[in-house]
């Protein structure tokens, strides 16, 4: 029986990262089952597929990552939960380890980090 695909959702409010992140994950060998340009969306989404991995940025429309992570943590909490964000200030990532995020990808990436992280948050 052939193994199951991980899968991943992505939330992000920018298109070409979302296109990015499409690509780099299909290169790495995940299934992505959905994409949301808003929290609020990408919540809602998140509980209906139970992904196994949700690639979430933290500034988005309606709500915001921080405040969706929370969400999806309490709403599915075996979920791994990867931050994406611009933001390399202390504060946002203490605030998303605090809250549940198992890593943190900072804008502008390169395919080798996602991929160094995803296999470390995925084991």
């Amino acid at each position: 029986m052939p193994q199951r695909l991980k899968t991943v959702v992505i939330v992000d409010d920018n298109e070409v990262i979302r296109l990015t992140l499409r690509t780099v994950l299909r290169n790495s060998g995940l299934e992505v089952i959905g994409e949301a340009a808003d929290g609020a969306k990408g919540v809602a989404m998140a509980v209906q597929l139970r992904p196994d991995l949700i690639c979430l940025d933290v500034v988005m429309p309606k709500m915001s990552g921080l405040e969706a992570l929370a969400v999806i943590r309490t709403d599915l909490p075996a979920a791994r939960i990867l931050m994406i964000t611009g933001q390399s200030d202390r504060e946002t990532i203490e605030t998303a380890i605090e809250k549940g995020a198992h890593g943190i990808i900072l804008k502008p990436f390169r395919q080798s980090q996602i991929q160094d992280t995803i296999k470390r948050v995925l084991g």
